[in-house]
């Protein structure tokens, strides 16, 4: 079941403040910028940079993830790794609302987000 149109508007509205928050500044956002999408259950917080050997091409690197679990009400928080496939975030691998996401994501203690 997906998440209800009243989640996904607050969600998008507290992720909106956090990625106007943390962008670059405007002078640089066609170099390095980030944004948001929601999926289905799922949050990605993901940055966009123009390919180091072809800047006509843009490439979204993932930052975090955060994905809605209805049955348990917890959001469950990965992270990518090098190997590029998404990790359960073992700090802290889930939360209870999508504000404590954004706050892990955003003070990334154990660098995993934002190296």
């Amino acid at each position: 079941m997906a998440i209800s149109e009243f989640e996904i508007k607050r969600t998008e509205s507290i992720l909106s403040k956090f990625i106007e928050k943390r962008r670059p500044p405007a002078h640089v956002r066609d170099q390095v910028d980030i944004n948001f999408r929601i999926n289905g259950q799922s949050v990605e917080i993901f940055e966009i940079r123009p390919v180091w050997n072809d800047p006509s091409t843009i490439s979204e690197i993932s930052v975090a993830k955060a994905t809605y679990v209805k049955s348990q009400n917890v959001w469950k928080i990965y992270w990518m790794m090098s190997d590029l496939k998404w990790h359960l975030y073992e700090p802290a691998p889930t939360v209870k609302l999508i504000e404590d996401f954004v706050a892990i994501v955003d003070e990334d203690t154990h660098m995993c987000f934002w190296g």
